[in-house]
């Protein structure tokens, strides 16, 4: 059995006027992230950590930022397309283990909602998704509330 491991980050910013997307749901706060999509830190990090893990390089090669037919795209799209290219090389994957790191909001009650979406984009089950969650303990530009940042391992197979 060929088995391999993908690492993946992302950060984005945080700013008013932007909706907060995180792990495939929309969670009401007072700032948003900000990017070319709906800026999904984990989202992006799971995606990176699943081309990482196939040698297919990172979502930026895939999702050019400056391509008008991802602005605003629902992340979970990304990682939809992401699951299909490297289903295309024969691998599934076995299971997902992520970390966001954010001041705010608290994201506890959030995740059952957030592993189901990421579930039902990847075929996996709840049980095979883990988010966790953390904050910078008031350090850094996450510790300020100006940005926040995910990181997410995968395992695939043939």
């Amino acid at each position: 059995m060929n088995i391999r491991i993908g690492h993946g980050y992302d950060v984005h910013q945080l700013a008013e006027g932007y909706e907060l997307s995180l792990g495939g749901i929309k969670i009401p706060h007072t700032v948003g992230s900000v990017g070319h999509s709906d800026a999904d830190v984990l989202l992006h990090a799971i995606c990176d950590a699943l081309l990482g893990a196939a040698a297919l390089g990172d979502i930026g090669k895939h999702f050019k930022n400056t391509d008008p037919q991802w602005k605003g795209i629902d992340s979970k799209i990304l990682l939809k397309k992401v699951c299909e290219m490297i289903g295309e090389l024969g691998y599934k994957i076995s299971n997902i283990d992520s970390t966001l790191i954010l001041e705010s909001p608290k994201i506890g009650k959030y995740v059952p909602e957030m592993k189901k979406a990421i579930a039902e984009v990847t075929g996996l089950t709840e049980g095979d998704i883990s988010i966790k969650a953390t904050t910078s303990e008031t350090m850094g530009f996450v510790g300020r509330g100006e940005g926040l940042e995910a990181h997410a391992v995968c395992l695939i197979f043939k």
